[in-house]
């Protein structure tokens, strides 16, 4: 088998696999070796390792297979971030969070078997738009979806903590992907790698050193609807303390072509105290939510899926 790094030949993939679809042997957990896949084109590379599109050789199932460098995971004291994010992620079943399908690792190399978001990353999706930033139907539909996952993610005890466009994929139908499980992981991404960028998302609570909880969440959600509908977080400031300050006395300021709509559901997530932010099923009923939320969104979404059963029923 070729080193992955040298691989760069394009690889000719099957359309597809439907979403019910599941690797072979899935759920009797095989064990899987490298020899199970062909690699195709790099998908993304980072400083603790690379993704690669990839196709398992028996099903011809397309993944994306993320490789990690063991070296520079124990260098960095990241193996218990890696283990639970693994733990976490593999566990979880949400049309908005990205599916790992299994694990495997061999002398030098730990690689993920993860579900091919086939559109790509939402920040290039972001920076790539006219403006740089999306229209407000687009992004009500973003929200819904992030919300739903969350409270499927809550229900379970699971806290994010770092939701914001790095972290996101888009699948084959445009549908949102929460992709990251395990941030520091990851290499810091170019954009956010002062000191002043990794504060943009972070809530008033976890500046402060304060303890938080699942409504860290919610403060992020404000954050990537604002970040979504302007171009960049609301509280960017070239100096460490400016960004400091105007997060935790939220000093929240609009441009003129957001909407009161938009405005309303910011505001109500961007509250310093955690208690006062608006809930995620608040946000799945906010009318600017509602005003914008497509029908075939609205039919993928479990929240909705249940509550359209529940109502059948009565």
């Amino acid at each position: 088998m070729r080193d992955l790094q040298n691989v760069t030949k394009p690889m000719t993939t099957a359309p597809l696999a439907k979403p019910d679809v599941k690797l072979e042997n899935e759920r009797s957990k095989p064990k899987w070796t490298l020899e199970n896949f062909e690699i195709g084109r790099p998908l993304g590379k980072g400083k603790f390792g690379n993704v690669y599109l990839a196709r398992e050789r028996k099903s011809k199932f397309v993944v994306a297979l993320k490789v990690l460098f063991k070296s520079q995971l124990q260098k960095s004291h990241l193996e218990h971030q890696l283990r639970r994010e693994i733990e976490i992620q593999s566990h979880l079943r949400h049309p908005n969070i990205l599916r790992m399908y299994g694990y495997f690792f061999d002398e030098t190399r730990v690689y993920l078997i993860l579900e091919y978001a086939s559109k790509g990353e939402m920040y290039k999706f972001l920076m790539a738009q006219p403006l740089q930033r999306f229209e407000e139907p687009s992004v009500a539909n973003y929200m819904a979806q992030l919300a739903d996952a969350l409270m499927y993610c809550h229900a379970r005890k699971v806290i994010h903590r770092d939701i914001k466009p790095e972290n996101l994929l888009i699948g084959a139908n445009g549908d949102v992907k929460i992709a990251d499980f395990g941030w520091s992981v990851h290499a810091p991404s170019s954009r956010r790698t002062t000191m002043c960028g990794t504060l943009d998302y972070l809530a008033p609570e976890m500046v402060e050193g304060r303890s938080h909880d699942e409504r860290v969440d919610l403060w992020t959600l404000g954050i990537l609807c604002y970040e979504f509908l302007v171009g960049k977080p609301p509280f960017e400031e070239e100096k460490t303390d400016l960004t400091y300050k105007r997060i935790c006395s939220v000093d929240l300021r609009f441009p003129q072509h957001v909407t009161n709509g938009a405005r309303d559901i910011i505001s109500k997530l961007l509250k310093y105290q955690p208690e006062d932010r608006l809930d995620l099923k608040s946000i799945l009923h906010h009318e600017w939510v509602q005003q914008h939320l497509t029908s075939e969104v609205r039919s993928k979404l479990p929240y909705f899926q249940s509550q359209d059963q529940i109502q059948s029923e009565v």
